[in-house]
């Protein structure tokens, strides 16, 4: 078991069946954001990644955070977009920055409550724009509705502590992550909680999207 480091963002408004949402409209169909634990069952992913690609390894278990961050509560923390090579296609680019920078953390806790931070990045590290991937999803036609969620995809930065799952933490198990209770983790164990958290600091306050936590318990066999 793992976790994935991501954020999502809720839609707003809705478009047609067969009416693809533009680039330059993208941001008027995007309401606001929270941060995102999209559980992975590695054993299984592997298994099924060819020639399916993961699919029940990543319809488990979906946690987020209490609070939604509109995108009018993150303009003041706007930054670059990611720098793209190649130019995506036509209708992907757009000029307007539709980055942020957020902090974000994943902690780690066993039974003896000693939380060890594992894992420090920051949204900014994203290749793609939430409006460029509105505008891809639709492209074909496809419709959305309010509410509908829409995962980053793991946020993970270029140094070793800012990988966003413990597939990538511990190099895919050769590299064991060390606890500060003194256990070592290759994947997530039963009893463990991960609690991710993120957060925007501006002058004098910081913007914050709560906590979220989720504990792995041990299976139920079926009977």
């Amino acid at each position: 078991m793992d976790f994935e480091l991501e954020m999502a963002f809720f839609v707003g408004g809705s478009n047609k069946l067969g009416e693809p949402i533009s680039i330059d409209e993208a941001q008027n169909h995007i309401f606001g954001f929270v941060i995102m634990n999209d559980w992975s069952a590695r054993d299984i992913q592997k298994w099924e990644y060819i020639p399916l690609g993961p699919f029940t390894a990543k319809n488990l278990g979906t946690s987020i955070s209490p609070w939604v961050v509109t995108t009018f509560a993150l303009e003041p923390f706007l930054v670059d977009n990611y720098p793209q090579d190649p130019e995506p296609f036509p209708y992907l680019k757009h000029s307007d920055r539709f980055n942020y920078d957020i902090k974000l953390q994943v902690d780690i806790t066993q039974g003896s409550n000693v939380s060890t931070t594992v894992c420090r990045s920051n949204y900014k590290y994203l290749y793609w724009t939430p409006k460029q991937q509105l505008a891809h999803h639709t492209i074909t036609g496809c419709n959305v509705n309010p509410g509908d969620l829409m995962g980053s995809g793991t946020i993970s930065g270029d140094s070793s502590d800012s990988f966003g799952s413990m597939l990538e933490l511990c190099w895919k198990g050769t590299k064991p992550v060390s606890l500060l209770d003194g256990s070592q983790r290759k994947f997530l164990q039963d009893g463990d909680t991960v609690t991710m958290k993120a957060f925007c600091e501006g002058d004098g306050y910081v913007l914050g999207f709560g906590t979220c936590t989720g504990t792995l318990l041990p299976a139920n066999p079926m009977k």
